[in-house]
């Protein structure tokens, strides 16, 4: 079964990055544009939660439930209980680096089912992909926990561009690892 690994750091204690994950608007945020979230259902963040949406992929609509387990302090994990995919497991693991800086690791087991289905999503749920993806969400993670000061003077201009700059990093990353 095919995982993926995905870790940063963001200068915010440990706590602020657990609060924000247990938002119940974090999946719209952290999600990346053309990727659009239409929330049906979201209860606060808890062992045997759910999460129903549909993540739009430009005008092609997935339906997805999503339960969530081993909620504490240092993470959860949600698993996907219908969906596109065979199978998508995915933890997050919060940890404390100092008092003022927290480690975020997303690992993500995945499957495609067989057939024409599997081929769609492969499209969509592969390395790469999953980069772009937990990409943007280490840039917005950093972006909604940075003081509101910082995100004024990032909105003046900057943030467009460190967006773009962090996409043609991955771009750039991806296509060494190839050669």
């Amino acid at each position: 079964m095919p995982r993926f690994s995905h870790t940063f750091t963001v200068g915010a204690p440990l706590n602020a990055v657990v609060a924000l994950h247990h938002d119940t608007r974090i999946l719209k945020r952290l999600t990346p544009p053309p990727l659009f979230i239409q929330l049906h259902r979201f209860e606060p963040l808890a062992d045997g939660a759910e999460a129903e949406f549909t993540m739009w992929f430009g005008p092609l609509p997935v339906r997805w439930v999503a339960v969530h387990s081993e909620v504490g302090p240092e993470g959860f994990v949600d698993r996907q209980v219908r969906g596109p995919l065979a199978r998508w497991r995915h933890r997050h693991h919060f940890a404390a680096v100092d008092a003022e800086n927290t480690r975020v690791t997303d690992t993500v087991d995945y499957l495609h089912r067989s057939g024409w289905r599997g081929r769609l999503t492969g499209l969509f749920f592969n390395k790469p992909g999953l980069a772009l993806l937990f990409t943007f969400r280490k840039w917005a993670t950093r972006w909604y926990l940075r003081p509101a000061q910082a995100r004024s003077q990032i909105r003046r201009g900057g943030a467009l561009t460190a967006l773009l700059r962090a996409v043609l990093l991955l771009v750039y990353r991806q296509l060494r690892s190839a050669q």
